[in-house]
């Protein structure tokens, strides 16, 4: 018994462990090679918008306000000059009922493990996801596991972080704090072995499917109120499910026009499976640590083929600053009377410098907010920068260095988008695809990369 349980041991049983605890037979969607069916296994796999919508609505899930930012809009505008600054709006999903947008994602997950028979579910996640699956959970009568990279080496723990495992607490999860590090995976995979769990991932084609309501839902907000549809939605990326999802829906509410861009707090410098790194980043999600690299390798994530391909689905990438982000949260509560948790307030400062490049007949969609919490607070995020040795202070944001300081601008007009290179990161993807193999690309393997890069097969053998 002592050798099953061993790390080895436990790692090679991973492709075992996950297909009984996600109920998802990958395999007759591989090609063997590269290649394989993606929109076979979302078709097939998860559950139409119309179904997906009835899941959300009976839990009290979606259908949340747009919120026109006016006085946002109207500093964009003084900022941008004649003829510029697009109309901001706001999609609250710090109205559902975990306080994110993640209660959507959540609630189709915990729904098909109540179908298939599942007395629990379990879920890897230090943020709001795991709130969320706690929350269904709890409605539908299903115990809740949820395990969290809680600490460094020193036994320290960031204030986002511990109020999420606070809410996952009170919302009746066991929470399983861990360090930073190797054994998350490990652990995951043991009790899900041990306890018979559903696998409630954020990147099952039930948790991407689940997002794809709240692309959707704004399109048709948009249009009942502008008589239009929107121009541009930014989306906070992080491992992409977010971005895939809402893309998905935009498309499937016809707005073909419609150009999505994602946006992340810029971590460059700092790797997340750092031990001297953990506590020196002041954002656990939503950033560039996650966002880069599970952009141009999906299929890190903890099921064998991730429904999360943001590559098909981003027309531009952008980057801002911690200190952009934080001043932008207290620009949101003074402007508009609006106290959000910090990861949608990405999104948001993106879309204020994007907003300026834009005309003022233009709308533009912030798709998310979130609730905060102590933990969560700027105050409490800023605090714990200073006390790990950060330099805190105003001045010019183009001077912060990520895991060294922290720097909030002395003016809104200081506050940018930076371009990511796109092409850059799809030959990335490219690469390690191949990497993935023994043998040279097939004809189906080139058309799939094709599709993954959103580019053509021309793009795709220059990359090789």
């Amino acid at each position: 018994m002592t050798s099953n349980r061993s790390y080895d041991q436990v790692m090679a049983r991973r492709g075992e462990i996950m297909m009984k605890a996600v109920g998802i037979d990958y395999r007759r969607y591989e090609s063997g090679s590269i290649a394989f069916d993606y929109e076979r296994m979302m078709r097939e796999t998860g559950y139409d918008l119309d179904e997906v919508r009835a899941i959300q609505s009976a839990v009290g899930v979606g259908n949340t306000s747009l919120l026109e930012m006016k006085r946002l809009t109207r500093l964009a505008r003084q900022l941008a000059g004649e003829g510029r600054g697009a109309r901001i709006l706001v999609k609250d999903e710090a109205a559902n009922p975990s306080g994110s947008f993640k209660a959507r994602r959540a609630a189709s997950a915990v729904f098909h493990a109540r179908k298939l028979g599942f007395k629990g579910v379990i879920a890897a996640t230090s943020g709001n996801y795991g709130a969320a699956v706690a929350s269904q959970a709890a409605m539908q009568g299903l115990n809740c596991i949820i395990v969290q990279e809680c600490y460094d080496s020193r036994g320290i723990g960031q204030p986002e972080i511990l109020e999420k495992a606070r809410k996952c607490e009170a919302l009746g999860a066991e929470v399983v704090q861990l360090t930073v590090g190797p054994e998350l995976f490990y652990i995951f995979l043991l009790l899900l072995e041990e306890t018979g769990y559903f696998n409630a991932s954020l990147y099952t084609p039930f948790g991407v499917g689940g997002v794809e309501t709240l692309g959707f839902e704004l399109v048709e907000q948009v249009r009942a109120r502008f008589g239009r549809e929107p121009d541009v939605v930014v989306c906070t990326h992080a491992g992409g499910g977010n971005l895939t999802g809402t893309a998905r829906g935009i498309l499937k509410a016809g707005a073909s026009a419609t150009r999505v861009v994602g946006a992340s707090v810029n971590l460059e410098g700092l790797h997340m499976a750092s031990d001297c790194h953990f506590n020196r980043k002041s954002f656990t999600t939503g950033h560039t640590g996650f966002g880069i690299p599970f952009a141009v390798w999906p299929d890190r994530s903890d099921v064998p083929r991730s429904a999360a391909r943001p590559l098909r689905y981003m027309d531009r990438y952008v980057t801002v600053n911690q200190g952009e982000v934080f001043y932008m949260t207290e620009v949101l509560a003074s402007l508009e009377g609006l106290e959000k948790g910090p990861a949608g307030n990405t999104s948001l400062a993106a879309a204020f410098a994007l907003a300026q490049e834009m005309d003022r007949d233009q709308c533009l969609v912030v798709q998310e907010t979130e609730y905060t919490g102590a933990g969560k607070h700027l105050n409490a995020q800023l605090s714990f920068a200073r006390r790990n040795g950060i330099e805190v202070r105003f001045g010019d944001p183009e001077e912060e260095v990520p895991g060294q300081s922290i720097i909030l601008p002395e003016h809104p007009r200081q506050i940018r988008a930076r371009e990511v290179d796109l092409d850059h990161m799809r030959r990335s993807l490219i690469r390690n695809a191949l990497a993935s193999v023994d043998h040279p690309p097939t004809e189906a393997d080139l058309e799939f990369l094709a599709q993954e890069t959103r580019t053509d097969k021309k793009f795709v053998m220059e990359a090789l």
